[in-house]
């Protein structure tokens, strides 16, 4: 899976991370791993004007999701064959964001791992509009949140555990000393 991120916002952000909770939000989605997807992070003028442009409403606003048309069938994960093709693009907002963070008590960065998802799930054509499709969407979005910090800490017990045996080993002459995995291998 193909992610592409510009962050042209003048905030500095992890983007290792959003593209990292957008690819797990694809994967959980069951989109085809050849889609290709593209993130930027825009300036509070920038995003007023995109805005403006394609949702008629003045002023910033938090995410904006602009999906190809011409993808209909392999939108939805529960499409009979998904394509790989551009899916569409995901704008984000950081520095409108980050007051709906402070708000939501949470990091800016949990803030923009909600919108990436969200956006995704735009660009797979769920929407909002009606009471029934905002409970689909928001439960979808929380459901994935939950997953993806769930796997992330995860990831991080088993990596610390790892470096905690790798000390152990190390300390009993078990294993090689760090940076002399190279020489043992050759």
């Amino acid at each position: 899976m193909s992610i592409e991120i510009a962050n042209e916002s003048g905030v500095r952000i992890d983007d290792s991370s959003i593209v990292s909770v957008a690819r797990f939000a694809l994967d959980r989605m069951g989109v085809s791993p050849l889609a290709e997807l593209s993130i930027a992070l825009v300036e509070l003028d920038t995003m007023s004007d995109l805005h403006r442009q394609y949702m008629e409403l003045d002023g910033p606003t938090d995410v904006l999701a602009f999906p190809m048309d011409e993808l209909e069938a392999a939108r939805r994960p529960d499409a009979a064959e998904a394509s790989g093709a551009l899916l569409g693009d995901i704008v984000l907002c950081p520095a409108y964001a980050k007051d709906q963070a402070r708000t939501a008590g949470h990091a800016l960065l949990a803030e923009l791992h909600l919108l990436t998802v969200h956006g995704v799930l735009h660009l797979l054509g769920y929407d909002h509009a009606e009471p029934a499709e905002e409970r689909e969407m928001f439960t979808l979005q929380r459901r994935i949140l939950e997953e993806f910090h769930a796997a992330r800490e995860a990831a991080e017990r088993k990596a610390a555990q790892r470096d905690a045996d790798d000390q152990v080993l190390g300390a009993v002459g078990l294993s090689d000393p760090p940076g002399n995995e190279a020489a043992s291998r050759g």
